[in-house]
């Protein structure tokens, strides 16, 4: 096994190889180790990590390939599949070689185990150093299933590669029902477990901050979640959540679109203007128009992006337990174009109701029939093309800053729990959503000026590229971020009241935080 590679020392490594190691192998804490130190710990460790290295370079020619892993982890008496021992190298290869050197090597392991860890904690209630049948059911109990003590033995017994319940008698060497760190670590420290499910279960994002554009990456759902039902709750929860969040912040939001499309530099609204003249044109009631269209289209949305979500991860992904961040991003990319294809009608609706005059409409239903008489069918789908090009950049840079800002978190501060706290979540979903914002505003502009334009017959059809040239024609590049400020005025409180409402609605509807 690995263990008896790591605490042993069967050979010096050159200088460089320890010196690399010296400055780029820093230990992190330990939990349940005595030796206390990075991978098997101790002062030695970088001698006992190059050891493994050795053991593992089959070849000799001073880098792992997928052929030496799976050589050298057979001789060890661990058996990875190829797409497995794939998937690590691709986690550590930060060259792009194809291999992983000694540094690349120490940087995957280090990073791995510390994942290991927070599970590792999170499931060690009694804080003993060792898990038990008593432990996986507090920690089944926390994500609201029910199970005897029988059960918890069963799977003890049998724990599946990469979740932290489920099928260990491999893991579990000296057969006394209980594994301890040592155990933990060297059965799951060579395997590619990505999805930790303690990390998901405290980073979830898409689900719980709503901003008024459901154009995110959707969450990470554990197994367990999925195969309990408690992935609908969380939904149900967002989409409430989303609801409450949309009603306080619609005054921001219609501010904004009437910014998008009535704003130009002889026109040039402000906030405090734009206020007063929506409050004089039709009363303090006035500014919530287009939220009722914008509320409902949240469940509609929000399902066809979830169940679109899980039919992309089995055509991107090789292994949709354990998504890359480009799959993620492919995939929810592609959820996200056929959501939003689905209910685009109601965005162009939404838009036409923020935008109407007093006694212009007497409801959705007469918006709708109004449009469909004067315009035809083709009216619904006005900017659908810069809607459909704003998905790419926004879920890519939310997407990659929340990850960034997330991985940065758990390498820093993660020691005992993968728990943010309120305030970090709070702070990463905020500045990842306006990230994402900021890079497909202008194409959101053209999408509302286009979606705002009444058809007239016999007049030419605006398409985006000439919208897109008279603004800069007209206004310069400022004028593709008209309603900005607005925009970002309402990001703090939206996300704020969505993330309390939903964490309520969770408690009424039996989903227990840890």
């Amino acid at each position: 096994m690995v263990s008896s590679v790591l605490c042993r020392c069967v050979a010096s490594p050159p200088p460089d190889a320890a010196a690399t190691a010296s400055s780029s192998a820093s230990s992190p804490a330990s939990v349940g180790d005595p030796c206390g130190g990075a991978v098997c710990g101790g002062p030695d460790h970088q001698l006992r990590l190059w050891s493994l290295f050795q053991t593992l370079d089959v070849n000799r020619d001073g880098g792992l390939c997928v052929n030496d892993l799976a050589v050298g982890l057979r001789r060890l008496g661990l058996h990875r599949t190829e797409g497995e021992l794939r998937k690590i190298v691709q986690a550590g290869d930060k060259d792009l070689d194809g291999q992983l050197d000694f540094e690349e090597f120490v940087h995957y392991l280090q990073d791995h185990e510390k994942k290991l860890r927070l599970v590792f904690k999170s499931l060690d209630k009694k804080n003993d150093g060792r898990i038990d049948a008593q432990e996986i059911m507090q920690s089944l109990r926390d994500l609201g299933v029910k199970i005897s003590e029988q059960q918890a033995e069963k799977i003890l017994k049998r724990i599946r590669t990469g979740h932290f319940w489920g099928p260990v008698t491999y893991m579990d060497k000296n057969g006394t029902m209980t594994i301890d760190w040592n155990e933990w670590r060297d059965y799951h420290l060579l395997h590619p477990v990505e999805n930790i499910p303690e990390i998901i279960l405290y980073w979830k994002h898409s689900t719980i901050f709503d901003v008024g554009e459901n154009l995110t990456v959707p969450d990470e759902f554990t197994v367990e979640e999925r195969q309990t039902g408690m992935w609908w709750r969380h939904l149900v929860a967002g989409g409430g959540a989303g609801a409450v969040s949309r009603t306080c912040t619609a005054p921001l939001d219609r501010l904004k679109v009437l910014m998008q499309v009535h704003a130009s530099r002889s026109n040039n609204m402000c906030i405090v203007g734009g206020f007063t003249q929506m409050i004089r044109e039709g009363g303090a009631k006035s500014l919530w128009r287009g939220n009722g269209i914008n509320v409902l289209k949240i469940a509609p949305e929000s399902a066809i992006k979830f169940m679109a979500y899980e039919q992309m991860k089995r055509l991107v992904g090789s292994d949709q337990e354990t998504l890359r961040i480009h799959e993620r991003l492919v995939a929810g990319s592609l959820a996200g174009a056929i959501a939003q294809s689905s209910i685009y009608p109601m965005e162009v609706l939404k838009t036409r109701m923020a935008l109407r005059k007093t006694g212009q409409y007497s409801g959705m239903l007469d918006c709708a029939r109004r449009i469909l008489a004067k315009e035809g069918v083709a009216a619904f789908y006005k900017g659908y093309i810069p809607n459909m090009l704003g998905i790419i950049p926004y879920a890519g840079i939310d997407l990659a800053v929340y990850e960034t800002l997330k991985n940065t978190w758990l390498q820093r501060y993660a020691v005992n729990s993968a728990d943010p706290g309120v305030f970090v979540l709070l702070a990463c979903g905020t500045i990842s959503s306006t990230c994402g914002q900021l890079a497909s505003y202008p194409l959101a502009l053209v999408r509302t000026r286009m979606q705002a334009q009444a058809s007239i017959e016999g007049a030419p059809e605006v398409t985006m590229s000439s919208l897109f040239k008279q603004i800069l024609r007209t206004e310069g590049a400022f004028g593709l971020y008209r309603g900005l400020a607005p925009n970002f005025m309402k990001v703090i409180p939206a996300v704020s009241i969505s993330y309390v409402v939903y964490e309520n609605l969770k408690i009424t509807l039996g989903v227990q935080s840890r």
